[in-house]
């Protein structure tokens, strides 16, 4: 990572930052909800909680989010085109500097303790980087048309991937691990899956990287759209079809998160569309002063140093200190809504950091 004290370039649409804000925030969220859930016990609400299986909770929509945002950066972060060897080495430096990072935090606790926990190779910005490295030299070296054949086309092959049997079984997709996407976790990762057990699979796994990258591509599209200044109504009609062709697509190929399932991809990825359409045209058409935007803006220019942050400092949420006012407002408002202050508290001194960059124009780069 490197610091970059510079003024931020012009043109920045103000949706983006906001859109990428709200997507930290609501990873901050819930990953702060299910740690507290997990660690302490705390009960909390089921929107914040990913579905057990097959479904599509507000936290199984933030990380497609992120990735779909990552995608939509790609055309509006640079005009250049073609891959020269210097262009690539630069999207696989920050790649890998992104994969180191994805490591650090997956790997944390094995850090402190290696003799109790196992390494975890895959992650979420390990996924991410993957994700961001196909869709930006196929932003490259191909054009609009192809790269939404490529897209269509991972996610269409995905389906019978899913679907194909496996040695030793058959595919279930209503059984965690019963297809050939978790046996090839299995195969190749071996013990260092995120799920153990003789069904053991990773939800950030190997083949489940090929519909994220129709997802960056997915956000290249909606990049390429916005650079053209097109206007809101195109992105918000390709959310919505999106989103129903996902739903129906999920009645015969379930929306799984943790198989990254193309029905998984349609929907998460209209709902992201939809909401990236509003604030277009709310803060860069209309250029109204939506409450909230600074707040969400801190965030959005430092998205990976925000997440990097929340997932080191995470212990806080067990501080007995967070624990007072749950204790105390868990009588009048219900354990679910007072499991909610450590949470807030913690997203407000993750704030307070990135505020006060923001405040003196350090932007992290990775």
């Amino acid at each position: 990572m490197a610091f970059d004290g510079s003024a931020v370039k012009p043109p920045r649409l103000a949706s983006l930052d906001v859109l990428r804000g709200l997507t930290i925030v609501g990873m901050i969220l819930v990953n702060s909800a299910a740690y507290l859930h997990y660690v302490s016990g705390y009960d909390v609400f089921p929107a914040l909680m990913h579905s057990a299986w097959a479904g599509f909770t507000l936290a199984d929509a933030v990380f497609p989010a992120f990735i779909f945002m990552t995608g939509v950066s790609i055309p509006l972060a640079t005009a250049e085109r073609g891959l020269d060897v210097g262009g690539l080495r630069r999207l696989l430096v920050r790649t890998g500097r992104l994969i180191l990072l994805g490591l650090l935090v997956s790997n944390i606790y094995w850090l402190a303790t290696p003799e109790s926990v196992l390494f975890r190779p895959m992650g979420v910005l390990q996924r991410i980087a993957l994700a961001f490295l196909a869709a930006a030299v196929l932003y490259r070296i191909t054009g609009p048309r192809t790269r939404l054949t490529l897209a269509v086309g991972l996610l269409l092959l995905y389906w019978p991937l899913c679907l194909a049997p496996f040695p030793g079984g058959t595919a279930d997709l209503m059984a965690p691990g019963s297809s050939l996407v978790a046996y090839a976790d299995r195969l190749v990762l071996g013990a260092y899956t995120y799920v153990k057990g003789p069904l053991g699979y990773d939800p950030e796994g190997l083949l489940g990287t090929l519909p994220a990258i129709a997802q960056a591509l997915i956000g290249v599209a909606a990049g390429e759209w916005l650079a053209a200044r097109r206007g809101a109504r195109g992105l918000a009609v390709a959310g919505a079809l999106l989103l129903v062709v996902g739903l129906a697509w999920g009645l015969a190929f379930p929306v799984v998160k943790d198989l990254w399932t193309s029905s998984y991809v349609l929907v998460s990825s209209g709902a992201a569309l939809l909401v990236l359409a509003a604030l277009h045209e709310a803060l860069d058409i209309r250029l109204w002063r939506v409450p909230g935007r600074d707040f969400l803006t801190d965030f959005g220019v430092n998205a990976i140093f925000a997440y990097v942050l929340h997932e080191l400092a995470s212990i806080i949420l067990t501080a007995h200190m967070l624990k007072i006012p749950y204790d105390a407002a868990s009588p009048v408002v219900g354990t679910k809504a007072a499991a909610l202050i450590p949470v807030v508290i913690f997203i407000g001194l993750v704030w307070a950091v990135v505020a006060y960059m923001r405040r003196r124009n350090w932007i992290v780069k990775v």
